[in-house]
């Protein structure tokens, strides 16, 4: 969601880079900053977050699909209000109802993975973000300003060796909006859920709250990313690397590459595991619990031999 001033990522030049966004907006510069790596050895269960309930998802919504280079990713609008308002969230954790806004994408290059978030210290090709604004709030500036105002769907992509077949009219439309600004509007062929992993994977994941990833850096979102990973071919991937460019106000345009901010401190934060999520033990929980029932065996062995 783009906002602030001039602001760039360090494939663009490292002058107005991630760690000088917080001199152009201070919020970059915040306690709660997103993304962050999730180390599943320290998350913490939450029973209350369970499956959340996506209304319209599973429908081709009415209207366009509108996919546009805005000149730092490549985003997908709803053409028309209404058609938006028919695609929410709710349940999970959330204690309101949330309106699907847009959604976008974050990549590395040919080399690099690029995904924002991590798990276990992992980074991953590419990452998909759904973001919703709480219909409590008339305005997408006024939820900027409660730090339940927004809710954002993290989806970690993983190489596959075939296409995904979801996505060729996403890819195949990349060419069209090679540079920043152009865009191309296509039939709601397709619903959400086509392009997410299985339904019954998506109990599966990781709560926390935090930030939006670009300047202003607003502390107003409310973080779901999952665990289950959505298939993408290296040939698919390549084509958002190869095709797309930043915005230039000079020169020759840069490929859009690597247009994902560092990982940012957790801080006093918790992140918390849906019921159904994977939790890590770590080394040291494993010690202490298996500890005493060693010396348990150990005393009983003892015992019976004197």
């Amino acid at each position: 969601m783009r906002d602030g001033g001039l602001w760039c990522y360090d494939s663009q030049d490292p002058k107005c880079g991630p760690s000088h966004w917080k001199e152009i907006a201070s919020g970059c510069g915040g306690q709660n900053q997103s993304p962050i790596n999730i180390d599943r050895r320290k998350v913490r269960r939450d029973w209350s977050l369970d499956e959340i309930l996506f209304e319209g998802y599973d429908q081709a919504p009415p209207g366009r699909w509108r996919l546009m280079n805005n000149g730092d990713e490549v985003k997908m609008t709803l053409d028309g209000a209404s058609a938006a308002e028919q695609i929410n969230i709710t349940r999970g954790g959330l204690r309101d109802t949330y309106r699907a806004l847009q959604f976008h994408f974050h990549w590395g290059d040919l080399k690099r993975n690029g995904s924002e978030h991590y798990i276990d210290g992992i980074q991953y090709p590419m990452e998909l973000h759904i973001v919703h604004m709480n219909i409590k709030y008339k305005t997408v500036s006024e939820a900027k300003q409660h730090p339940n105002g927004l809710a954002v769907l993290s989806f970690l992509f993983k190489i596959a060796d075939t296409d995904n077949t979801n996505y060729n009219t996403i890819v195949a439309s990349l060419r069209n909006i090679s540079r920043a600004g152009e865009y191309v509007d296509m039939a709601s062929t397709f619903s959400l859920s086509n392009l997410l992993p299985s339904l019954a994977s998506l109990s599966k994941y990781y709560r926390y709250k935090g930030s939006l990833t670009t300047p202003n850096c607003d502390e107003a979102v409310i973080w779901t990313v999952f665990e289950e990973q959505i298939p993408i071919s290296r040939s698919q991937l390549n084509i958002f690397v190869d095709v797309t460019y930043f915005k230039s106000s000079a020169g020759t345009p840069q490929k859009m590459i690597n247009n994902f901010r560092p990982l940012q401190l957790l801080g006093g934060r918790t992140v918390y595991a849906s019921r159904d999520a994977t939790i890590s033990c770590g080394s040291s929980l494993v010690a202490n619990l298996l500890l005493p029932l060693l010396l348990s065996s150990l005393i009983g062995q003892f015992s019976g031999s004197s």
